[in-house]
């Protein structure tokens, strides 16, 4: 990423290692508001070139310029947030969020902020897993920002609501509302360990193409979601039950010629697939207890971009 100072000023930018010091933070907080890290990379440039748009007197009378990045962050995923439901009632197939692999520095927010109650949040790593950016994906857009900036990135809700437009209690409302949501949604993850144990397992199955073992492995009223986005063969519709996702998995033709291995996905276990070196899937598992409760498997190769 290039930053340059504003046009016919050849003095050194004097906000300019705020600037980039921010960047991570914003590239995690876009990327948890939308479940996509292109469209959080486009957020960024976006967010830098409104600054760079200002005179400098402009961004002179800024108080804080970190405080004025995330604003403007925040209010254009809250404008993208609204077209982008739209964008996916059209999606050719179900939309899943873009997996991200590790190591990945940027999928830690603000180290050492431990403000809050912490039985009242959600950690920065729980908050980039499958799972909660598919529930994420279930709230208004005012919901999903005011939630991820206060519950995650831990800002008062004075700040939130100048950032949505509402008012600090109608912000206190969201994001308690989405905060109920996550808690119907999702059963507490067992041990990482635990989790490896059950994916290696999976993996294992699925490569000799042991229907039987693979149910064994799975929740008998699992759910396993596809994501090609129209240009990749995959299921139009969740594939449902234990015996019906082995079958599908054991039939993909192909499946046995690639190349599957262990790695971290959204910060849980998970599987990626590649062909000549070139990754083609990646595989996100929601284990509960000692069963696989849910797949997301994305082959769109857009979103495989991170893994290239």
């Amino acid at each position: 990423m290039t930053i340059q100072s504003g046009p016919g000023d050849s003095r050194l930018d004097p906000h300019l290692s705020v600037i980039v010091s921010e960047r991570r933070r914003l590239l995690n907080l876009a990327y948890r508001l939308l479940g996509s890290l292109s469209e959080a990379e486009d957020v960024v440039q976006e967010t830098y070139a409104r600054w760079y748009a200002m005179s400098r007197p402009q961004q002179q009378a800024v108080e804080s310029v970190g405080a004025w990045l995330t604003t403007v962050a925040s209010r254009i995923c809250l404008s993208l947030l609204g077209s982008a439901r739209a964008r996916r009632e059209r999606y050719v197939g179900e939309w899943v969020p873009e997996p991200v692999p590790e190591p990945a520095e940027w999928i830690t927010g603000r180290p050492g902020d431990t403000t809050g109650d912490p039985a009242d949040r959600i950690t920065l790593d729980e908050s980039v897993n499958m799972a909660f950016l598919v529930v994420l994906e279930s709230m208004t857009p005012a919901e999903r920002v005011a939630f991820i900036l206060h519950d995650v990135f831990r800002y008062p809700f004075a700040e939130v609501a100048d950032i949505v437009g509402r008012t600090p209690a109608a912000c206190r409302q969201l994001a308690s509302s989405a905060r109920r949501r996550i808690r119907a949604a999702q059963a507490p993850a067992p041990p990482t360990a635990q989790q490896a144990r059950i994916v290696r397992d999976f993996k294992q199955a699925w490569e000799a193409k042991d229907v039987n073992a693979l149910i064994g492995l799975l929740d008998p009223d699992a759910t396993a979601t596809g994501d090609g986005g129209g240009v990749v063969t995959a299921s139009l519709d969740p594939v449902e039950g234990a015996e019906r996702i082995a079958r599908f998995l054991t039939g993909r033709a192909g499946a046995g010629s690639l190349t599957v291995r262990e790695c971290t996905v959204n910060g849980r276990p998970g599987l990626v697939a590649q062909s000549d070196g070139v990754t083609v899937s990646v595989y996100a598992f929601d284990v509960v207890g000692d069963r696989i409760k849910r797949i997301w498997a994305v082959l769109n190769p857009d979103k495989l971009r991170p893994w290239t």
